[in-house]
This record gives structure tokens, C-alpha cells and sequence, in this order.
């Protein structure tokens, strides 16, 4: 199956799909983390806490991640996380 076709199912089925992108979430996070704090008030649009939080949750409860709240990360969070990043980078 090509990757453009994955859907939800496919976390389910596809553990190392899922650790992939699990992990991948957790650097997103432990990135933000190092964040300054003038640069998270100079760009508040962004969920910084949340973010932190979401790499927390997946650090520390490994053994209860959801699956379908992982999904809806990739798939409605990151989007815009990536245009807003964009646009700080190109400033």
C-alpha cells in the first residue's frame, strides 16, 4: 500500500508504522521543550504546552498511548504545526 493511502486502521495494524510515528511526535516534543520562553511568548500561536505535553504523555505512559488521538495529531495537528513553523523559519 502506498503511503499516501494510509488510514487510521493501518496504526493498528502496522506496529512499527505506530512506533515511528510515536517517536517521531516525541522529538517534535523534545524540541519544543527547549524552547525559550521570549520565543514561546513572541510566537504564542503555537501550542508549545501542549506539544511538551503530548511528548511527556508518550515518554512516561508508553503503555497506554492512544492510538486514534495519535491519528488525529498527524492528521489535523501537524498540518497547521508545520505552516506556523514554516513561517517563523522564513521571517
Amino acid at each position: 500500500m502506498p503511503k499516501d493511502d494510509l488510514v487510521r486502521y493501518d496504526l493498528y495494524s502496522d506496529r512499527m508504522l505506530a512506533l515511528s510515528i510515536i517517536k517521531s511526535i516525541e522529538i517534535i516534543g523534545e524540541a519544543a521543550s527547549t524552547v525559550t520562553k521570549k520565543f514561546c511568548e513572541k510566537y504564542n500561536k503555537i501550542p508549545w504546552a501542549g506539544i511538551v505535553a503530548m511528548r511527556n504523555r508518550f515518554i512516561h505512559v508508553y503503555f497506554d498511548i492512544d492510538l486514534d488521538r495519535v491519528w488525529d495529531t498527524v492528521t489535523d495537528d501537524l498540518p497547521p504545526l508545520i505552516t506556523a513553523l514554516e513561517k517563523v523559519i522564513l521571517q
